[in-house]
Protein backbone atom coordinates (compact mmCIF):
# COMPACT_ATOMS: atom_id res chain seq x y z
CA UNK A 1 0.00 0.00 0.00
CA UNK A 2 1.09 3.64 -0.76
CA UNK A 3 0.75 6.27 2.01
CA UNK A 4 -1.68 9.24 1.67
CA UNK A 5 1.19 11.17 0.70
CA UNK A 6 2.62 8.97 -1.92
CA UNK A 7 -0.47 8.58 -3.39
CA UNK A 8 -1.16 12.47 -3.53
CA UNK A 9 2.37 12.40 -5.39
CA UNK A 10 1.48 9.66 -7.71
CA UNK A 11 -1.96 11.34 -8.61
CA UNK A 12 -0.10 14.93 -9.77
CA UNK A 13 0.71 13.32 -13.42
CA UNK A 14 -2.51 13.69 -13.78
CA UNK A 15 -4.85 18.01 -13.67
CA UNK A 16 -7.12 17.08 -11.76
CA UNK A 17 -8.07 14.87 -8.18
CA UNK A 18 -11.57 14.10 -7.34
CA UNK A 19 -12.70 12.84 -3.68
CA UNK A 20 -15.28 9.93 -3.04
CA UNK A 21 -16.26 9.32 0.76
CA UNK A 22 -18.14 6.59 2.40
CA UNK A 23 -19.25 5.97 6.07
CA UNK A 24 -16.12 5.57 6.94
CA UNK A 25 -14.94 9.19 6.66
CA UNK A 26 -17.86 9.90 9.55
CA UNK A 27 -16.69 6.73 11.59
CA UNK A 28 -13.05 8.39 11.85
CA UNK A 29 -14.62 11.40 13.19
CA UNK A 30 -16.67 9.57 15.80
CA UNK A 31 -16.59 5.83 15.56
CA UNK A 32 -19.33 5.79 18.56
CA UNK A 33 -21.98 7.64 17.09
CA UNK A 34 -21.86 6.83 13.22
CA UNK A 35 -22.12 2.99 12.30
CA UNK A 36 -22.47 1.06 9.09
CA UNK A 37 -26.48 0.59 8.05
CA UNK A 38 -29.63 2.62 6.75
CA UNK A 39 -31.63 4.81 8.87
CA UNK A 40 -33.79 1.41 8.92
CA UNK A 41 -31.35 -0.39 10.47
CA UNK A 42 -30.30 2.34 12.79
CA UNK A 43 -34.21 2.68 14.23
CA UNK A 44 -35.44 1.66 17.82
CA UNK A 45 -39.09 0.24 16.84
CA UNK A 46 -39.49 -0.50 20.69
CA UNK A 47 -40.49 3.33 20.56
CA UNK A 48 -43.39 2.55 18.29
CA UNK A 49 -46.56 0.63 18.17
CA UNK A 50 -46.14 -3.18 17.10
CA UNK A 51 -48.46 -1.96 14.35
CA UNK A 52 -45.73 0.79 13.12
CA UNK A 53 -43.51 -1.42 11.32
CA UNK A 54 -46.10 -3.03 9.17
CA UNK A 55 -46.04 -0.27 6.14
CA UNK A 56 -42.38 -1.51 5.57
CA UNK A 57 -43.33 -4.95 4.88
CA UNK A 58 -46.38 -4.69 2.88
CA UNK A 59 -45.05 -2.33 0.78
CA UNK A 60 -41.27 -3.98 0.46
CA UNK A 61 -39.58 -0.62 1.79
CA UNK A 62 -37.64 0.52 4.06
CA UNK A 63 -38.33 4.13 3.47
CA UNK A 64 -39.55 5.86 5.95
CA UNK A 65 -40.80 8.72 3.74
CA UNK A 66 -42.46 6.17 1.75
CA UNK A 67 -44.08 4.61 4.55
CA UNK A 68 -45.24 7.49 6.46
CA UNK A 69 -47.07 9.39 3.38
CA UNK A 70 -48.79 5.61 2.61
CA UNK A 71 -50.38 6.00 6.04
CA UNK A 72 -52.04 9.34 5.93
CA UNK A 73 -52.84 8.71 2.64
CA UNK A 74 -54.63 5.58 4.14
CA UNK A 75 -55.98 7.38 7.02
CA UNK A 76 -57.34 10.28 4.61
CA UNK A 77 -59.17 7.20 2.88
CA UNK A 78 -60.34 5.25 6.04
CA UNK A 79 -61.84 8.32 7.57
CA UNK A 80 -63.72 8.48 4.20
CA UNK A 81 -64.96 4.96 4.39
CA UNK A 82 -66.48 5.88 8.11
CA UNK A 83 -63.87 3.72 9.69
CA UNK A 84 -62.50 6.11 12.47
CA UNK A 85 -60.55 3.42 14.26
CA UNK A 86 -58.83 1.93 11.99
CA UNK A 87 -57.96 5.77 10.13
CA UNK A 88 -56.97 6.80 14.14
CA UNK A 89 -54.59 3.82 14.18
CA UNK A 90 -52.67 4.62 10.79
CA UNK A 91 -52.29 8.33 11.55
CA UNK A 92 -51.12 7.71 14.71
CA UNK A 93 -48.30 5.14 13.53
CA UNK A 94 -47.80 7.87 10.75
CA UNK A 95 -46.43 10.51 13.41
CA UNK A 96 -44.77 7.75 15.53
CA UNK A 97 -42.94 6.68 12.63
CA UNK A 98 -41.97 10.78 11.96
CA UNK A 99 -40.61 10.84 15.48
CA UNK A 100 -38.72 8.17 15.44
CA UNK A 101 -37.10 8.94 12.28
CA UNK A 102 -36.25 12.12 13.48
CA UNK A 103 -34.88 10.97 16.70
CA UNK A 104 -32.76 8.59 14.82
CA UNK A 105 -31.13 11.22 12.36
CA UNK A 106 -30.50 12.98 15.84
CA UNK A 107 -28.76 10.24 16.94
CA UNK A 108 -26.40 9.91 13.80
CA UNK A 109 -24.52 12.79 14.47
CA UNK A 110 -23.35 15.68 16.68
CA UNK A 111 -25.94 18.03 18.06
CA UNK A 112 -23.99 20.80 16.68
CA UNK A 113 -20.54 21.73 15.19
CA UNK A 114 -19.04 22.95 18.27
CA UNK A 115 -18.71 19.54 19.04
CA UNK A 116 -16.00 19.13 16.62
CA UNK A 117 -12.57 20.60 18.22
CA UNK A 118 -10.18 23.24 16.11
CA UNK A 119 -7.60 20.86 15.53
CA UNK A 120 -10.42 18.27 13.94
CA UNK A 121 -11.47 21.24 11.66
CA UNK A 122 -7.83 22.28 10.50
CA UNK A 123 -7.23 18.78 9.79
CA UNK A 124 -10.04 17.83 7.79
CA UNK A 125 -9.85 21.00 6.27
CA UNK A 126 -5.82 20.21 5.05
CA UNK A 127 -7.34 16.87 3.65
CA UNK A 128 -10.29 18.39 1.54
CA UNK A 129 -7.81 20.78 0.53
CA UNK A 130 -6.16 18.00 -1.97
CA UNK A 131 -9.04 17.88 -4.10
CA UNK A 132 -10.89 19.92 -6.90
CA UNK A 133 -14.49 18.35 -5.89
CA UNK A 134 -15.94 16.35 -3.32
CA UNK A 135 -18.85 13.57 -3.97
CA UNK A 136 -20.08 12.08 -0.64
CA UNK A 137 -22.24 9.16 -0.41
CA UNK A 138 -23.20 9.95 3.31
CA UNK A 139 -25.96 12.16 4.69
CA UNK A 140 -24.74 13.48 7.95
CA UNK A 141 -23.04 17.35 8.27
CA UNK A 142 -19.49 16.18 8.58
CA UNK A 143 -18.86 17.72 5.35
CA UNK A 144 -20.46 20.40 5.41
CA UNK A 145 -19.84 21.80 8.65
CA UNK A 146 -16.06 21.57 8.53
CA UNK A 147 -16.16 23.58 4.59
CA UNK A 148 -18.44 25.98 6.02
CA UNK A 149 -16.39 26.27 9.24
CA UNK A 150 -14.45 29.83 8.30
CA UNK A 151 -12.88 32.68 9.97
CA UNK A 152 -14.89 35.83 10.49
CA UNK A 153 -15.27 37.40 6.90
CA UNK A 154 -13.95 34.75 4.86
CA UNK A 155 -15.63 32.76 2.21
CA UNK A 156 -15.66 29.33 1.60
CA UNK A 157 -13.93 27.51 -0.76
CA UNK A 158 -16.44 24.95 -1.12
CA UNK A 159 -19.50 25.31 -3.52
CA UNK A 160 -22.71 23.19 -3.34
CA UNK A 161 -24.47 25.51 -5.60
CA UNK A 162 -27.47 26.14 -3.25
CA UNK A 163 -28.15 30.61 -3.13
CA UNK A 164 -30.93 32.47 -1.60
CA UNK A 165 -33.87 32.83 -3.17
CA UNK A 166 -34.54 35.23 -5.98
CA UNK A 167 -35.69 38.44 -4.33
CA UNK A 168 -35.80 36.79 -0.82
CA UNK A 169 -33.30 37.99 1.36
CA UNK A 170 -35.04 36.92 4.15
CA UNK A 171 -35.50 33.55 3.58
CA UNK A 172 -34.97 30.94 6.27
CA UNK A 173 -33.51 28.33 3.64
CA UNK A 174 -31.17 28.95 0.28
CA UNK A 175 -32.49 26.55 -2.71
CA UNK A 176 -30.75 24.64 -5.71
CA UNK A 177 -31.44 25.40 -9.05
CA UNK A 178 -29.60 23.78 -12.00
CA UNK A 179 -28.41 27.38 -13.60
CA UNK A 180 -26.76 27.64 -10.21
CA UNK A 181 -24.14 24.63 -10.24
CA UNK A 182 -21.69 25.65 -12.57
CA UNK A 183 -19.18 26.33 -10.08
CA UNK A 184 -20.31 23.71 -7.99
CA UNK A 185 -17.69 21.62 -6.36
CA UNK A 186 -19.30 19.33 -3.70
CA UNK A 187 -22.55 16.89 -3.98
CA UNK A 188 -24.31 15.31 -1.57
CA UNK A 189 -24.64 12.16 -4.12
CA UNK A 190 -27.44 10.35 -1.84
CA UNK A 191 -29.28 14.11 -0.20
CA UNK A 192 -28.24 15.07 3.04
CA UNK A 193 -30.16 15.94 6.61
CA UNK A 194 -30.34 19.48 6.24
CA UNK A 195 -31.82 19.44 2.27
CA UNK A 196 -35.35 19.04 2.00
CA UNK A 197 -37.39 18.30 -1.36
CA UNK A 198 -40.43 20.32 -1.06
CA UNK A 199 -41.69 18.99 -4.22
CA UNK A 200 -41.33 22.35 -5.67
CA UNK A 201 -37.78 23.17 -5.12
CA UNK A 202 -34.96 21.78 -3.10
CA UNK A 203 -33.92 23.73 0.00
CA UNK A 204 -31.17 23.53 2.28
CA UNK A 205 -31.75 24.46 6.04
CA UNK A 206 -28.39 26.45 7.41
CA UNK A 207 -27.66 27.46 11.14
CA UNK A 208 -26.57 31.51 9.53
CA UNK A 209 -29.96 32.13 8.83
CA UNK A 210 -32.52 30.85 11.16
CA UNK A 211 -29.73 30.66 14.50
CA UNK A 212 -32.09 26.97 15.21
CA UNK A 213 -30.56 23.98 15.78
CA UNK A 214 -30.42 20.99 13.00
CA UNK A 215 -32.50 18.91 14.74
CA UNK A 216 -35.39 21.36 15.62
CA UNK A 217 -34.98 22.65 11.84
CA UNK A 218 -36.24 18.96 11.11
CA UNK A 219 -38.50 18.54 13.60
CA UNK A 220 -40.76 21.79 12.06
CA UNK A 221 -39.94 20.57 8.43
CA UNK A 222 -41.76 16.91 9.24
CA UNK A 223 -44.11 18.80 11.02
CA UNK A 224 -44.94 20.87 7.62
CA UNK A 225 -44.91 17.63 5.77
CA UNK A 226 -41.06 17.96 4.20
CA UNK A 227 -38.80 15.13 4.41
CA UNK A 228 -34.99 15.23 4.45
CA UNK A 229 -34.00 14.58 0.67
CA UNK A 230 -32.68 11.00 1.12
CA UNK A 231 -31.59 7.99 -0.93
CA UNK A 232 -32.06 5.41 1.84
CA UNK A 233 -33.61 2.34 -0.42
CA UNK A 234 -32.11 -0.77 -0.10
CA UNK A 235 -30.35 -1.86 -3.24
CA UNK A 236 -28.49 -0.21 -6.18
CA UNK A 237 -31.61 -0.57 -8.35
CA UNK A 238 -33.95 1.05 -5.67
CA UNK A 239 -31.65 4.34 -5.39
CA UNK A 240 -30.92 4.51 -8.89
CA UNK A 241 -34.61 4.92 -9.37
CA UNK A 242 -34.99 7.49 -6.58
CA UNK A 243 -31.97 9.93 -7.91
CA UNK A 244 -33.48 9.83 -11.66
CA UNK A 245 -36.48 11.35 -10.43
CA UNK A 246 -34.93 14.18 -8.49
CA UNK A 247 -33.40 17.02 -9.87
CA UNK A 248 -30.44 17.68 -8.24
CA UNK A 249 -29.71 13.94 -7.13
CA UNK A 250 -29.69 13.36 -11.31
CA UNK A 251 -27.31 16.69 -11.18
CA UNK A 252 -25.18 15.36 -9.02
CA UNK A 253 -25.31 11.54 -10.78
CA UNK A 254 -24.47 13.13 -14.18
CA UNK A 255 -21.64 15.17 -12.13
CA UNK A 256 -19.93 12.17 -11.11
CA UNK A 257 -20.45 10.65 -14.76
CA UNK A 258 -18.24 13.72 -16.49
CA UNK A 259 -15.14 13.09 -13.84
CA UNK A 260 -11.67 12.69 -15.27
CA UNK A 261 -8.34 12.09 -13.81
CA UNK A 262 -7.77 10.81 -10.48
CA UNK A 263 -10.32 9.77 -8.36
CA UNK A 264 -9.36 9.18 -4.11
CA UNK A 265 -11.89 7.23 -2.65
CA UNK A 266 -11.91 7.32 1.18
CA UNK A 267 -14.14 5.06 3.46
CA UNK A 268 -16.29 3.50 1.24
CA UNK A 269 -16.34 -0.73 1.12
CA UNK A 270 -17.59 -0.37 -2.36
CA UNK A 271 -20.32 -2.50 -1.62
CA UNK A 272 -23.55 -3.51 -4.37
CA UNK A 273 -26.11 -1.38 -3.04
CA UNK A 274 -23.50 1.34 -4.48
CA UNK A 275 -23.53 -0.13 -7.56
CA UNK A 276 -24.83 2.44 -9.74
CA UNK A 277 -22.30 4.61 -8.83
CA UNK A 278 -19.61 2.01 -9.04
CA UNK A 279 -20.49 1.26 -12.51
CA UNK A 280 -19.85 5.07 -13.40
CA UNK A 281 -16.39 4.60 -12.03
CA UNK A 282 -15.94 1.73 -14.48
CA UNK A 283 -17.79 2.92 -17.30
CA UNK A 284 -16.49 6.54 -17.05
CA UNK A 285 -13.70 8.86 -18.00
CA UNK A 286 -11.66 8.07 -14.66
CA UNK A 287 -8.00 7.39 -15.22
CA UNK A 288 -6.41 6.27 -12.24
CA UNK A 289 -8.68 5.43 -8.53
CA UNK A 290 -7.02 5.44 -5.23
CA UNK A 291 -8.94 3.13 -2.88
CA UNK A 292 -7.96 3.39 1.06
CA UNK A 293 -8.33 0.84 3.16
CA UNK A 294 -7.93 0.54 7.32
CA UNK A 295 -6.14 -1.55 8.58
CA UNK A 296 -3.96 -4.96 7.16
CA UNK A 297 -4.78 -5.32 3.67
CA UNK A 298 -4.98 -9.22 4.46
CA UNK A 299 -8.05 -8.88 5.98
CA UNK A 300 -11.13 -10.39 4.83
CA UNK A 301 -13.05 -6.91 4.40
CA UNK A 302 -10.12 -5.47 2.59
CA UNK A 303 -9.37 -8.56 0.31
CA UNK A 304 -12.51 -8.07 -0.67
CA UNK A 305 -12.38 -4.15 -1.66
CA UNK A 306 -9.06 -4.98 -3.21
CA UNK A 307 -11.46 -7.89 -5.88
CA UNK A 308 -13.42 -5.17 -5.95
CA UNK A 309 -11.63 -2.47 -7.33
CA UNK A 310 -9.65 -4.49 -9.63
CA UNK A 311 -13.24 -5.80 -10.94
CA UNK A 312 -13.74 -2.37 -11.86
CA UNK A 313 -10.61 -1.70 -13.97
CA UNK A 314 -10.98 -5.13 -15.47
CA UNK A 315 -14.60 -4.47 -16.70
CA UNK A 316 -13.55 -1.32 -18.19
CA UNK A 317 -14.23 -1.21 -22.05
CA UNK A 318 -12.12 1.13 -24.93
CA UNK A 319 -8.75 2.48 -25.26
CA UNK A 320 -9.31 4.61 -21.85
CA UNK A 321 -7.83 2.04 -19.50
CA UNK A 322 -8.15 2.51 -16.09
CA UNK A 323 -5.57 1.60 -12.71
CA UNK A 324 -6.31 1.53 -9.25
CA UNK A 325 -3.94 1.79 -6.62
CA UNK A 326 -4.82 1.36 -3.00
CA UNK A 327 -3.32 3.77 0.06
CA UNK A 328 -3.61 3.13 3.88
CA UNK A 329 -6.48 5.25 4.86
CA UNK A 330 -4.81 6.22 8.64
CA UNK A 331 -2.25 8.13 7.30
CA UNK A 332 -4.41 10.61 5.40
CA UNK A 333 -5.20 11.69 9.58
CA UNK A 334 -7.96 13.15 8.19
CA UNK A 335 -9.37 14.53 11.45
CA UNK A 336 -6.07 14.70 12.62
CA UNK A 337 -5.31 11.25 14.21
Amino acid sequence: MLTFAEALQDSNRYPKRHLLLGNGFSIACRPNIFAYGKLFEQADFSKVSPTAKYGFTALGTQDFERVIKALRDASAIAFAYGNPTVATTWRDDADKLRELLVETIAASQPAWPGELTEDEYRSCKAFLANFADAYTLNYDLLLYWVQMHVEEGEEPSSDDGFRTPQDDFVSSYVVWEPAQSHEQNTWFLHGALHVFDSGVEVQKFTWKNTRVRLIDQIRDALNRGLFPLFVSEGTSKEKYERIRHNDYLAKAYRSFSEIQGALFIFGHSLADNDLHYLGRIERGKISHVYVGLYGDASTDANRQIIRRAEQLAAGRRGKRLLKVSFFDAASAKVWGR
